[in-house]
């Protein structure tokens, strides 16, 4: 991906190496009509939640070197998304909260 590469969804899951394990950061857009933009560049891979109206509201960031995997669930236009029937199972990631 280049500078100038942009994803858009509505959740991004970030794996990054902690030296003595991995951990896996879930980036989810807070509310209906936003969505989550994913650049990199200069050593930075970035996850931004963005408005309807391109207004930033909260970003991640994590350093490329670290970064395992960057997977991007994107928003399914006009579909509601699908009711959940029982939660997800295993341990829950890491919240990332806005700096």
């Amino acid at each position: 991906m280049g500078n100038n590469d942009r994803m858009k969804g509505d959740r991004v899951e970030v794996v990054v190496d902690a030296t003595d394990h991995v951990r896996e950061f879930q980036i989810v857009a807070r509310r209906a009509g936003r969505r989550l933009e994913t650049s990199t560049g200069r050593g930075i891979v970035e996850v931004t939640e963005v408005t309807r109206t391109g207004q930033v509201v909260r970003t991640a960031r994590f350093m490329t070197s670290r970064v395992i995997a960057v997977v991007e669930h994107p928003a399914d236009d006009g579909d509601p998304l699908p009711a959940r029937t029982s939660p997800p199972s295993g341990p829950r990631p890491p919240r990332i909260e806005p700096m």
